[in-house]
């Protein structure tokens, strides 16, 4: 039987939920596993397990190469998007954030189960906008999360990674200020209890890991 395969070509082909459908598979215990490349391809081509199965497996090694590559893309931030007819916009003024957008978000962007509601603090439809200026609604007028499953995942990474970075920034920034202030250098104690405290979000050096898609090869 032949079977049509779509193998995207771009992260930007790539929806939200598929990969955390993967990433729901993709534990230490099915890591590698026949299992864990059939349903990689599954997923991200848009086919069932009979029609996996059917495929030769030199295709499969090509395909799973190309999805690598796929994945190993760097991605940026990008302040707007299109969906379904609606554009969405990244929060505009981050120092705007209010309490409850910041709780939210602490408590999502670290979870792939939960990223599209993380999704739905950062970025959300645009109300009023000149040139590449705008304004977005007002977080908890609507809950977009359902429909944020569908967003490209160009979009999610290239948020998650600016936040990531963000937070280095912040952290060295504050690390540095403190170090000011009291006149002398921190010692290396001080300075590890300190990134312990919760400064921003998801500080960790494991955080990038976490949020960054594995690659997937195929063993001899």
């Amino acid at each position: 039987m032949q079977v049509e395969i779509n193998v995207p070509d771009s992260l930007s082909e790539i929806k939200l939920e598929q990969y955390q459908k993967f990433q729901a598979l993709n534990t230490d215990e099915n890591s590698e596993s026949p299992f864990l490349l059939q349903k990689m391809i599954e997923i991200f081509c848009n086919l069932n397990l009979k029609e996996v199965a059917t495929i030769k497996y030199k295709s499969v090694q090509v395909i799973v190469e190309h999805l690598n590559k796929v994945f190993s893309v760097k991605t940026d931030l990008k302040n707007t998007f299109k969906l379904k007819g609606v554009e969405y916009g990244f929060i505009p003024v981050l120092d705007d954030m209010s309490l409850g957008e910041y709780i939210d978000l602490d408590n999502y962007i670290g979870d792939w189960d939960n990223m599209h509601k993380a999704m739905n603090v950062l970025f959300r439809p645009i109300e009023n906008k000149r040139g590449v200026k705008y304004n977005v609604i007002e977080y908890g007028k609507q809950d977009n999360s359902q429909v944020l499953k569908d967003m490209p995942l160009d979009i999610v990474l290239g948020a998650m990674v600016f936040f990531y970075h963000l937070n280095n920034e912040l952290l060295t920034i504050t690390l540095s200020y403190l170090e000011e202030e009291m006149h002398q250098e921190m010692t290396l104690e001080q300075r590890q209890t300190l990134e312990r405290s919760g400064l921003g979000i998801n500080q960790s050096m494991d955080y990038l890991r976490a949020i960054l898609p594995d690659t997937i090869r195929l063993q001899p």
